[in-house]
């Protein structure tokens, strides 16, 4: 199923202190919102991921656009941080519609990649029947729910940082310290990436090099993958379910 095709929700969040409650919380950099939609998540303390979600500037709001089925622990997740801070959070009747063709009036830039198309926020539900899953394999763009997995992605290893998610001059978030270390400290050895594949396999079956495990595999389309991958083991022909998995050593493209 493609992510645009899933339904969505929008929460609002209002009151005079939402910029800076939201920007204390979410690793994009809230301030930028003038500019333009942000791609941002939330993480845990831990730096792991719970949702991610699309930040707008609407008057005197900020619209949260997030999948439909996060959208429930999200807003209680954000109520929980609300404390006394003068803001409000509640789910607006906006809907949204997305597309790769002609932009209509009022859309907005798919903050995360060009190839990405548009996102309208208005009365109108639904897609133009772009072929989403191809777009993510070819761009490696996670989905929330298939390689986007709460309470144990990491963002760095799913591409946040190429999607334009993460902005690291911006100063405290909750699980800051931790993507910090990740990106300054250490060298990802593991990672979502594009692969060939020959055959059949399910949605989110073990990839094995010589007979150890290398990764797993996710959305497929036309011969190409996404596949979470240790990218030490993943070399030559690889196997998962009654499929060959082949990688070319790109990390997220």
């Amino acid at each position: 199923m493609s992510e645009q095709a899933d339904k969505r929700t929008v929460l609002a969040v209002t009151g005079s202190e939402r910029e800076k409650f939201l920007q204390g919380l979410v690793t994009n950099d809230v301030r930028k919102l003038g500019d333009g939609p942000l791609y941002a998540a939330l993480l845990t303390p831990q730096g792991k991921y719970l949702a991610d979600f699309f930040l707008i500037a609407r008057g005197d709001a900020i619209l949260i656009d997030a999948d439909a089925g996060q959208a429930p622990a999200l807003l209680k997740r954000l109520t929980m941080y609300r404390l006394r801070a003068d803001v409000r959070i509640e789910p607006s009747d906006i809907s949204v519609f997305t597309g790769t063709g002609d932009a209509p009036q009022g859309a907005l830039a798919d903050p995360r990649h060009p190839a990405l198309g548009w996102r309208l926020y208005a009365d109108r539900a639904g897609t133009d029947g772009t072929d989403w899953d191809a777009l993510r394999v070819e761009h490696v763009v996670p989905r929330s729910g298939v390689e986007l997995i709460p309470d144990e992605t990491y963002i760095l290893e799913a591409g946040f940082e190429r999607l334009n998610g993460v902005d690291f001059r911006k100063g405290c978030y909750v699980g800051q310290e931790v993507t910090a270390r990740m990106k300054h400290k250490t060298e990802l050895k593991k990672g979502l990436a594009q692969v060939r594949i020959e055959g059949t396999a399910p949605l989110g079956a073990e990839i094995t090099a010589d007979g150890k495990p290398a990764g797993r595999l996710f959305t497929r389309s036309d011969g190409r993958a996404i596949a979470y991958l240790r990218f030490q083991r993943a070399r030559g022909a690889m196997q998962a379910g009654d499929a060959a998995v082949f990688w070319d050593g790109g990390e997220g493209w």
